[in-house]
């Protein structure tokens, strides 16, 4: 119970919108701490620290999504950063057999609980495969 609750503060902490932005010209450094869309690097270097809570993005990419039944209705295939600041968007494949058939829907990360039990990660919406495979679909090449 403790690291479901310390899971879903971590993913909804990654899911803040960011609340005052400072517009910047071409080559002045962004007054933030994300990343920086841009051909060079304008800040100096910083370092980060990990905590206990925080949950990599190799955790989740390729966690399976369980509705409220634990009946498998996708997998996460990557993370949408706006910004290079805030987890906005979460892709999940939906449907197919083996990688064919299979389409892609991008679910907001606030309607997503994660937990890891032993080891294992795993995410959990509300919903059905058949709403997921009526989602708006996203057009999205992995590679």
């Amino acid at each position: 119970m403790r690291l479901q609750l310390i899971a879903a503060v971590a993913l909804a902490g990654i899911a803040t919108p960011v609340f005052a932005q400072h517009a910047t010209t071409p080559g002045t450094p962004a007054a933030s701490n994300g990343m920086t869309i841009a051909e060079t690097a304008t800040m100096k270097l910083k370092y980060a620290t990990v905590k206990p809570a925080d949950v990599m993005s190799s955790k989740l990419v390729g966690t399976t999504v369980y509705n409220n039944k634990k009946e498998t209705v996708g997998e996460v295939q990557d993370l949408v950063i706006e910004n290079g600041k805030t987890v906005t968007g979460v892709i999940v494949s939906v449907g197919g057999f083996l990688g064919l058939g299979e389409s892609y829907v991008v679910l907001d990360p606030s309607t997503i609980a994660i937990h890891n039990k032993d080891g294992k990660w795993a995410a959990y919406v509300d919903t059905d495969k058949d709403t997921l495979k009526s989602a708006p679909k996203f057009e999205y090449k992995k590679k």
